[in-house]
């Protein structure tokens, strides 16, 4: 890994660690605090900022809100709090009583806990993150909400640490975009799913025409701007990496000429 991309993901590390320490130490006015999100209300146009020309209040476009109180009804409160994401993929991926849900970036954990709920019993749900700290909030809420049908996993969403065809659905929300190596993430993802198996991913996406150096200038790569992929570079990207039935569809204004999506694809099952 190149000295950036490390420096990338530290970023990203400290930035998500600060956020769960927010929710266990502070509650939601810190986690909420400029410091410890993205964007706030005062934008900028300065280069280096989180938020660039045409970025917009982040409290409507990520978190909790996106998901509606009766999808988080009787979650952990905890749970709900530490929700940085730019969608809700769980409401996307048609799971299954029984199937096998992989979470990557799960972060506080609150799609894991509404993957379980999904899958019941007979189902399971993994959840990935590479930060101490979230995972410590991630089981945290796991027990407080009697979640026995979830495991939380430290590691990379580059080097999923599960075997090959393991699970029947990959789901993810606003993680991929943090990602320096996002063709690993794609053949990573591949790799996991049984045949016939299917992604439900909810992520930032910019627009065809905007070049990688006008997506930084619309926000940091910590903040899921800069580090966006195109939607015609999912599209290419997850059908190299294999997947069939590739969708992206925009879901709300983000940044100027950036969206939250619905990314979806399925393995083919291949024919003996």
């Amino acid at each position: 890994m190149s000295d950036t991309a490390d420096s990338v993901r530290d970023e990203v590390r400290a930035r998500y660690a600060s956020a769960a320490l927010s929710v266990t130490e502070a509650g939601r006015s810190s986690l909420l605090a400029p410091s410890a999100s993205c964007c706030s209300t005062d934008t900028t146009d300065a280069p280096d900022s989180c938020c660039g020309p045409g970025a917009v209040d982040e409290s409507a476009v990520f978190g909790s809100v996106l998901y509606g109180l009766d999808a988080t009804a009787g979650l952990p409160g905890d749970a709900v709090l530490a929700s940085l994401g730019c969608g809700n993929p769980t409401a996307v991926a048609d799971l299954q009583a029984g199937e096998t849900v992989l979470d990557l970036g799960s972060g506080g954990g609150i799609d894991v806990l509404l993957s379980a709920r999904r899958v019941g019993p007979t189902g399971f749900a993994y959840g990935l993150d590479m930060t101490d700290e979230m995972l410590d909030l991630a089981r945290r809420n796991a027990a407080a909400a009697q979640a026995e049908n979830v495991e939380f996993l430290k590691g990379t969403i580059e080097e999923v640490p599960l075997p090959t065809e393991s699970v029947d659905v990959v789901i993810s929300n606003c993680v991929i975009n943090l990602s320096t190596d996002k063709p690993a993430v794609l053949a990573e993802m591949f790799r996991v799913l049984r045949p016939g198996g299917r992604i439900g991913v909810s992520d930032v996406v910019a627009e065809n025409h905007l070049t990688p150096a006008q997506r930084a200038e619309r926000g940091s790569h910590v903040g899921c701007i800069a580090g966006a992929l195109s939607i015609e570079e999912y599209e290419t990207g997850l059908s190299r990496a294999g997947f069939e039935q590739v969708s992206v569809t925009l879901t709300h204004d983000v940044a100027d000429g950036m969206h939250g999506a619905l990314v979806r694809a399925v393995k083919p099952v291949v024919a003996d």
